[in-house]
């Protein structure tokens, strides 16, 4: 185990940021801390690695107590929050040569993990070009090689792929699945649900609090209720009846459909067909669907609620 956080516990004021977190990383694993904006993501994440001081609880890295010895920690770990600052003046061959500095790498090592970076980015097309006149994807790669200049066991990531484009999303992943299969140990923050699938192991985070921890397919497991999509006329009032029927458990929309959660037993499709033509709710049509990690997501939210 190269991770292991018990009790964590941090408030600012009357706000309870992160209340009383555990959880565990393995060397080579990528755990998915997923959650919306204002879950407590970057807080958690931040005591992870000792930017901050808990209120309760404790955070250990590589056997190492954060809270007691952070530089000792730090050694052991790279670090990319969201706002992460490059030195737009320098190119990027100069970028990674500073933090290859500050972190101590041995001179006779350094171009070798320069090329290696370059490799896994590709960036080296664009090496002498200044950090400030790149683009948001090619920004976020360069600050992720300079997280991993000093080849942390432990690589912790505040939303690496908010802001870019999908293709520079797919290319920070591939990067993370080449460290992860050479042991680096992964904890990153995305308010992605679709990026939870990418992950070995997700934690859903609301209100500061893990509502569950466990393998992508284990989670999507745990939805029970049947969901349907619904195609209506006039979204607004199909969804109105809808959440007054009983056995409806959830309705809400998603981009021109609705999706509905209707409890087992409770009349799946037909119960929701009738309560439309009943209420003179035209619709096109009522499909079956499968459940993602936002339908997930709102059912244990309301479930913790």
């Amino acid at each position: 185990m190269i991770l292991e956080a018990r009790g964590l516990a941090k408030s600012f004021g009357e706000i309870k940021a992160v209340r009383g977190v555990d959880l565990t990383v393995e060397p080579g694993e990528i755990l998915g801390l997923v959650g919306p904006d204002g879950a407590g993501k970057s807080t958690l994440l931040r005591l992870l690695v000792g930017v901050l001081d808990p209120d309760a609880g404790y955070a250990v890295v590589g056997g190492i107590k954060v809270g007691e010895d952070p530089e000792g920690a730090r050694e052991l770990l790279g670090y990319m929050p969201q706002q992460y600052s490059l030195y737009a003046d320098l190119t990027v061959s100069e970028n990674l040569r500073f933090f290859a500095e500050m972190y101590f790498v041995p001179r006779a090592e350094r171009e070798k993990r320069l090329e290696r970076l370059f490799e896994f980015s590709r960036l080296k097309p664009y090496s002498h070009r200044p950090a400030g006149k790149l683009s948001g994807g090619m920004y976020k790669k360069l600050a992720l090689s300079c997280a991993l200049i000093h080849t942390p066991r432990l690589l912790i990531l505040d939303e690496p792929t908010t802001g870019v484009d999908p293709l520079s999303r797919r290319e920070l992943w591939k990067i993370l699945y080449a460290f992860s299969a050479e042991g680096v140990a992964i904890v990153v923050s995305t308010p992605y649900m679709d990026e939870a699938e990418r992950c070995h192991r997700v934690s859903l985070i609301h209100r500061g609090r893990l509502l569950v921890t466990d393998h992508p397919a284990a989670i999507l497991g745990r939805f029970a209720d049947e969901l349907f999509e619904v195609l209506a006329e006039n979204q607004g009032k199909a969804r109105a009846v809808l959440s007054a029927v009983p056995g409806v458990r959830r309705c809400y929309p998603a981009g021109s459909l609705l999706k509905v959660a209707v409890a087992p037993g409770a009349g799946g499709e037909n119960l929701v067909r009738r309560a439309l033509e009943n209420r003179a709710a035209p619709f096109a049509s009522v499909e079956k669907a499968e459940p993602n990690f936002e339908d997930i997501f709102l059912s244990l939210e309301e479930s913790f609620a």
